[in-house]
């Protein structure tokens, strides 16, 4: 929804680096930025047009059912897309044997030569793998997880929370899932999500929240047993990972500091 420039140079990236072959599908959440008709006139692309602001899970549902493809992308809007990116993904997923999958990424500003630093972060990261939660910021899904375990729970309002509980769907379903950093790309941070926060007079992340933990009956004790794993998990992991490559598959700018996750 909106966000024209992030939109514009995503998609300049996508067509430069991926087969003329791949189904780009593009829902649009109702934009009143010139969105639509920017798309209007662009090529190789199906567009989805909403009177309204459908939400992550009732869009990305409806982009899935459009698609004919084994593979499906779901990809935000505010990421740049280094060459080789797609490739790298479903390679290591063919070969890690995995059904949902995500590439090493940096979140923040976008301060460096983006081709010259995922060139250099695929080379060291290229073995590093974690059997873990992908990123709901670009990750691969199987066609046919989606036949087993269902499509978005659309009960999810606008965004947020909606990623998780599918993942928390496919574990619970046996699927492999995992993030690679032999494919890296670029995320902005949430430039949507902040837009609506900063427009809106109701709190989607608190309720989702909520409607998440009701759902799952997410207790006190399960959620910060849940956290404190996850935190001291990620910790050994991005350090080793740094030990190992001086990278980590999660890093953010922060301050004008480098985290790893």
């Amino acid at each position: 929804m909106n966000k024209l420039r992030y939109t514009d140079q995503c998609l300049k990236d996508l067509f430069e680096t991926i087969n003329e072959k791949a189904e780009v599908i593009i829902v649009d959440n109702d934009s009143k930025d010139g969105t639509k008709e920017y798309l209007s006139h662009l090529k190789r692309i199906s567009v989805i047009s909403n009177d309204k602001n459908k939400g992550c899970a009732a869009s990305w549902n409806q982009g899935i059912r459009k698609s004919r493809g084994e593979w499906i992308v779901i990809l935000n809007n505010d990421v740049r897309l280094p060459s080789g990116w797609l490739d790298n993904l479903m390679h290591t997923a063919a070969s890690k044997q995995v059904d949902v999958i995500s590439p090493g990424m940096r979140e923040g500003v976008l301060d460096y030569d983006i081709a010259k630093y995922a060139k250099a972060y695929t080379k060291r990261m290229r073995n590093a793998f974690r059997y873990w939660t992908p990123s709901g910021v670009c990750f691969a899904v199987r066609q046919s997880v989606f036949e087993k375990v269902g499509l978005f729970d659309e009960n999810f309002h606008i965004g947020q929370y909606e990623d998780a509980d599918f993942f928390r769907r496919c574990k619970n379903a046996h699927f492999q899932m995992g993030i690679t950093g032999a494919s890296f790309i670029h995320h902005f941070g949430s430039t949507t999500q902040k837009h609506i926060q900063l427009n809106s007079d109701q709190d989607y992340s608190k309720s989702n929240k909520l409607y998440h933990r009701k759902k799952w009956k997410i207790g006190f004790i399960n959620r910060h047993y849940e956290r404190y794993r996850e935190q001291l998990l990620v910790l050994y992991w991005s350090r080793m990972e740094y030990f190992l490559y001086k990278h980590s598959l999660l890093e953010k700018v922060d301050c004008n500091k480098i985290r790893y996750f």
